[in-house]
């Protein structure tokens, strides 16, 4: 096995462990792939991430994961289905604080070495016909303004793929098989758009 200068944690739900596409498609791995491609000695990510889960699910998988380890970098992507199942912003905020406590502790208390990738909008996907995509779409700005402010009180990186997924709408390429999920190349857009902002935190 390699040895890597440096690891990677990866925290979510099913754009994290990319349900629906093939493991090196996944948002992560892909983004662990260009780093190295720009240099950077890192191990493709660790994930804890299930589809369905929503900000108590990940944290109690977390502690049944017993993962002592510490990383050099650690992304935080989770609401999507706090969202689905009709969940509110003021639970999330809770809930979406603790966890990202957790994501600071796995890097070594440091803030500046995790990120957060905002929710994308489901509400554009061939699953979502038929549905009040307007009122998804709120939602999930709703889920990602609080997202946006606890990682601004902690000056914690944050970076908005969410436009990025809404231009998806329409192109069937841009979703797995089961027409919910996102595909890889989707998943690549994302990765482009983490790359500078994950260099510069490395670089610290």
């Amino acid at each position: 096995m390699t040895l890597h200068a440096k690891t990677f944690l990866s925290l979510g739900d099913s754009y994290t462990i990319g349900e629906s596409v093939p493991e090196t498609d996944r948002w992560s791995i892909q983004l662990a792939e260009l780093l190295r491609k720009e240099g950077v000695d890192i191990a493709n990510p660790d994930i804890i991430a299930r589809t369905g889960w929503t900000t108590d699910e990940l944290q109690a998988a977390i502690r049944a994961s017993n993962n002592q380890k510490t990383y050099s970098l650690v992304s935080l992507l989770i609401g999507v289905n706090n969202q689905y199942r009709g969940q509110t912003p003021e639970k999330y905020r809770t809930e979406f604080r603790e966890l990202l406590q957790t994501a600071i502790r796995f890097a070594g208390g440091n803030a500046d070495r995790v990120f957060i990738l905002s929710i994308p909008d489901w509400g554009v996907s061939p699953f979502a016909q038929g549905r009040d995509r307007q009122k998804i779409a709120a939602e999930i700005n709703a889920f990602n303004a609080v997202a946006r402010e606890e990682a601004a009180t902690l000056n914690t990186a944050y970076i908005d793929i969410t436009p990025t997924s809404r231009k998806a709408a329409g192109d069937a390429s841009q979703f797995a098989a089961d027409g919910l999920h996102f595909s890889g190349r989707q998943y690549r857009l994302w990765a482009e758009e983490a790359l500078p902002v994950v260099k510069k935190l490395l670089a610290k």
